[in-house]
């Protein structure tokens, strides 16, 4: 299959290209398009045999349920049995946003997108090109990352180019994303709202106009007969093809550490690299030293983490040793994705 690649302009659409891509979603296809938070693989959402294209080209378990995305709340309306009123705070906080909320579904979802279940997640993504391509064809697009299964994420369209190239029918390159990790999913279908995923909304932000919130704490199901609700609570996620360490301690303990096990990993003549914050890269003299962002804006962290990963990947490093952050505010979405990306190898120190 010849992938063709396009390129749109956030600011200024090119309404022609988009129909374009549309098409092929209303044809059945597959079209790679971006997102504020990754790049998204899209397909027509309510096409069950499109949306098996999808699990193909990812190598994604199908009991992995997808997220549905859409451009009006009119579309939400046909695709759930009800909208609670907390939902509807939600949207008018953060809709359109990287928020994904969990309904129970309507019949016209197909159940390959929930993994058998009877809830649906659904977004508005706060992406021009997104919600114009959603609006142009006509249907909620299923929308896992456009990533193959397990990878780092996508934050530009190269990513995407060199995972899915001649697996899908089209890459709408829209330059980077924003906020570089996937949306907070959000359950309203349990006794009490909870966090499945936490990301760009946090908890914090939640817990001001939803007092009774919960949270997942991100341990990762592996009984094969459990269907999760939400991707990412289930299998390797977000992973490098090296093996992958995060320090947790505190500052000097952390550099310490990280010197020492370096120093043995190379020792055993192996290449190392090291993910350090803007603070700590000139504590550093050994390894691959690449800057995920700065402790004082953790947004810079979230925005570049997929992205850093990938490039450990262009370095053929042999292992990772990251600087793990506090768990508050966006914090705890990078600390999910870094521990799943690690398969769970944290070492407090």
């Amino acid at each position: 299959m010849e992938t063709k690649v396009i390129r749109i302009d956030h600011d200024q659409i090119d309404v022609n290209l988009i129909k374009e891509a549309a098409n092929l979603i209303k044809e059945g296809k597959i079209v790679a398009f971006p997102t504020e938070t990754v790049y998204g693989l899209g397909a027509n959402g309510l096409n069950e045999k499109a949306v098996k294209g999808l699990f193909e080209a990812k190598g994604r378990p199908q009991d992995n349920p997808l997220i549905l995305h859409i451009s009006s709340i009119d579309q939400l309306k046909t695709l759930v049995l009800e909208v609670p009123d907390i939902a509807y705070e939600c949207i008018n906080r953060y809709w359109p946003g990287p928020l994904t909320m969990i309904f129970k579904k309507s019949e016209i979802v197909p159940y390959v997108i929930t993994g058998g279940l009877e809830t649906v997640a659904i977004r508005m993504p706060n992406n021009k090109i997104a919600l114009e391509l959603i609006s142009q064809a006509g249907v909620p697009l299923a929308g896992p990352s456009a990533n193959l299964s397990g990878r780092p994420s996508p934050t530009n369209a190269l990513h995407v180019i060199n995972d899915l190239s001649g697996k899908i029918d089209m890459i709408i390159d829209g330059g980077e994303t924003g906020v570089g990790l996937e949306s907070t999913v959000l359950d309203l279908t349990g006794e009490a709202p909870m966090i499945l995923r936490p990301g760009g909304v946090t908890f914090e932000n939640l817990k001001e106009f939803i007092p009774d919130i919960l949270q997942d704490l991100g341990t990762i199901i592996v009984d094969d007969s459990i269907i999760p609700k939400s991707p990412g609570q289930k299998y390797t996620h977000y992973a490098p093809k090296a093996d992958m360490y995060v320090f947790t301690g505190s500052k000097d303990n952390v550099i310490k550490n990280i010197l020492n096990q370096a120093e043995e990993y190379i020792s055993q003549g192996k290449k190392v690299g090291i993910m350090a914050t803007i603070e700590t890269r000139s504590m550093y003299d050994k390894g691959t030293v690449l800057t995920v962002g700065s402790r004082k804006d953790m947004t810079t962290i979230a925005a570049n983490l997929f992205k850093v990963l990938r490039m450990f990947d262009d370095e053929k490093v042999d292992v990772i040793l990251a600087e793990g952050v506090e768990t508050d505010h966006i914090g705890s979405a990078i600390m999910n994705r870094m521990m799943k990306a690690s398969g769970g190898k944290l070492i407090n120190v």
